[in-house]
């Protein structure tokens, strides 16, 4: 993992100090509401319907034991005990109450974290494979680039103020785990014909009210050169984003408009410009931040072998264990999506046990991932016993990686003032149904589905096999819904099927869409995505509406 230096310590303290002050008048009543709102959103803090939220960021979703603890501490004193583990690999708390901001942010950055640039329009949260470093068909660790994004664009002058919010994130491999192509920028780390290491750049993806599928703006770039260009990219974006309409604010609308091959030409004539200027780290500091990231200490004589004799272990096993580029050693997810819960949410008792279990048996390392779980990424396979039992203990063991209860839904309007409609409950009766039977649930296979309380799509309804969008409809909460969508490197958009529906009209139709994907696949390992993208949309609506 990546540990502070003195310069990361230095930026984060002048930070925490000058935001702790600004809180201070805001509490004195030296500045309105109006005056705070800019300030407060730059560093990650919002106004909710009932409370002010906290965005605290976990750069590409690498936490220590350590970090972890000090999360269930603010959990604990600062909340109502409990955090919300988001789709940009952070975590939001939800109950906080601005007099005490103080000394949560002096608390954060005893442990090398905070919480600016997780809101406002600047460059968020940088995102990666959950899977990174522990993955066996990644080129390389992808986190070193990512923390090099990180360090670029901590504060960058120019691109603190652009015309909306930018999300960049970096992968290794061709299972793409991070949803690239849906980002701003999407990043992947490949090598070209003669070995060299360089990244392919999507640009222009995103969802929300217009979500479009991002574009390869450059095949490869070399990886010593990569800041640079992404800074090309920002720079074109900055001078020529829209700033008079929020809706068509962001970089996709800028490429869509200009057409892919003009934006390329532009991108390439301001990059032209910045490389001779030593923009790029100094290979000195790449070398200093790879060191960083050394593979943990594997124990060379770890069996490659489990005992399944346990039934529920063995499940659980089969369900939520990937294989690990290390033999004798396995990389674990540990579901935030247990029976009755609300998915993403983790208590402060919950996370101490994460951290214990990582102290113990995964080199200090929890992972954060963009459906709203966590990771172990290297633990023993002799330990998996052990592991598990301590997390069914925690109710932390629901064997449902990828299954129809596996769902990925944002706080809707329990919490969210943007939010039309509320997408929590609705999440956990589609859960209900199916939750009690592991077996049937592993039967429908891969079945993503994903929630958004609103257009913003904070639940990547856009790319769900099966998507839910709550609306507002002359007053009441409506739910439209979607089929096809993914994130993954088959990324596609989903499509609207028909009329909305109520609350009860929602649950009733994914039920009846799951019932025709059983009857239409055409082998039992055929996926509901791959048995829409089959037939075709129309008989899938022929068995919601028909």
């Amino acid at each position: 993992m990546y540990v502070y230096d003195q310069y990361d310590q230095a930026i984060v303290d002048a930070r925490v100090a000058e935001f702790k002050d600004q809180v201070g008048r805001r509490l004195r009543n030296e500045i309105t509401e109006d005056q705070f709102k800019p300030l407060r959103l730059m560093n990650g803090l919002y106004l909710q319907l009932h409370a002010y939220m906290l965005r605290v960021a976990i750069p590409y979703g690498t936490l220590s034991g350590t970090q972890m603890r000090m999360l269930a501490h603010i959990a604990r004193k600062y909340d109502r005990d409990y955090g919300h583990f988001t789709t940009r690999q952070n975590i939001q708390y939800n109950w906080i109450k601005l007099e005490q901001f103080s000394d949560l942010l002096d608390d954060l950055s005893k442990v090398e974290m905070h919480a600016f640039q997780t809101s406002g329009n600047c460059i968020r949260n940088i995102s990666s494979d959950q899977f990174a470093g522990a993955a066996a068909d990644e080129v390389a660790d992808p986190r070193p680039y990512a923390e090099l994004l990180r360090q670029w664009s901590t504060l960058h002058p120019e691109f603190s103020f652009l015309p909306r919010k930018f999300k960049i994130a970096v992968i290794a491999s061709d299972t793409d785990r991070a949803a690239i192509q849906l980002h701003d920028i999407g990043l992947q780390l490949r090598r070209d014909d003669a070995g060299a290491l360089g990244f392919r750049v999507y640009v222009g993806g995103g969802m929300g009210r217009t979500p479009i599928i991002g574009q390869v703006v450059r095949d490869f770039i070399a990886v010593g050169q990569f800041l640079s260009y992404s800074e090309a990219i920002l720079r074109v974006y900055n001078r020529y984003g829209r700033r008079d309409n929020i809706y068509k604010a962001r970089i996709k609308i800028l490429v869509t408009e200009l057409g892919i091959d003009e934006f390329r030409r532009q991108v390439e004539a301001e990059w032209a410009e910045l490389a001779p200027l030593g923009l790029d780290a100094p290979q000195a500091e790449y070398d200093r931040i790879i060191a960083q990231f050394a593979e943990p200490a594997y124990d060379p004589s770890a069996p490659d072998t489990l005992d399944l004799s346990d039934p529920d272990f063995a499940v659980w096993v089969q369900q939520n264990v990937h294989a690990h580029k290390q033999p004798g050693h396995a990389i674990v997810t540990i579901s935030l999506k247990p029976k009755r819960g609300i998915p993403g949410d983790a208590s402060s008792a919950q996370m101490d046990v994460v951290a214990d279990l990582a102290e113990r048996y995964a080199h200090d390392e929890i992972r954060v991932t963009h459906s709203q779980n966590l990771v172990l990424a290297h633990v023993r396979k002799a330990d998996l016993y052990a592991v598990w039992q301590a997390l069914e203990a925690a109710d932390l063991a629901t064997p449902n990686l990828d299954l129809v209860t596996d769902i990925i839904v944002c706080p809707g309007m329990d919490y969210c003032t943007l939010a039309n409609a509320r997408s929590i409950p609705i999440a956990q009766t589609i859960a209900a149904k199916f939750e009690n039977d592991t077996a049937d649930q592993r039967d429908i296979g891969e079945l993503k589905i994903k929630i958004s309380g609103c257009i913003n799509g904070c639940g990547h309804h856009h790319a769900g096999h099966i998507g839910i969008l709550g609306v507002d409809k002359k007053g009441e909460e409506a739910y439209q819904l979607l089929l096809g969508g993914s994130g993954a490197e088959d990324a596609s958009l989903a499509k609207i099927l028909g009329p909305g529906f109520d609350e009860n009209g929602i649950v009733a139709a994914v039920d009846k869409l799951i019932a025709f994907y059983r009857t239409a696949r055409s082998a039992p390992d055929e996926r509901f995505l791959d048995t829409y993208r089959r037939l075709g949309p129309a008989p899938f609506k022929e068995a919601v509406y028909g």
